[in-house]
């Protein structure tokens, strides 16, 4: 294996272990707040345009969303036909939103505390050009 995607695979079990213990204070994993912070950005979303954007199976992000219908942080409503269906953050999530950014930000300054800007900025140009 090539060890850049030895050490990328790596980080990114070791980053998505820490994200889940700094939401596990919300009652949310990494999945949903990738879920929860796509229609915050984008506004209301349709499943398709969800597992659309974020690159991931259709079934999976259904499941996802309908947990967290169940945990009171998305509603859904019906779209232009019966199959659609158009998804939207909650009144609990628009209040709490902020707050879970929040740890968020703090989470990501603790992970990349030892890059300075200029280091962030070439290392995400570098993962641009992996294909």
């Amino acid at each position: 294996m090539n060890p850049l995607f030895h050490e990328l695979f790596q980080k990114s079990r070791y980053l998505t272990n820490e994200i889940n213990l700094t939401l596990k204070k919300h009652n949310l994993y990494a999945s949903q707040w990738t879920v929860l912070y796509c229609i915050q950005k984008h506004g209301e979303m349709s499943l398709t345009q969800i597992w659309k954007y974020l690159n991931v199976e259709a079934p999976t992000i259904t499941r996802t969303v309908y947990r967290l219908v169940e945990l009171g942080w998305v509603d859904i409503r019906p779209g232009k036909d019966r199959r659609e269906k158009i998804v939207h953050l909650s009144e609990k999530a628009s209040q709490d939103f902020q707050t879970i950014k929040d740890s968020i930000f703090e989470f990501e300054n603790r992970m990349v505390a030892g890059l300075t800007k200029e280091e962030e900025a070439i290392f995400i140009e570098l993962l641009r050009k992996i294909k």
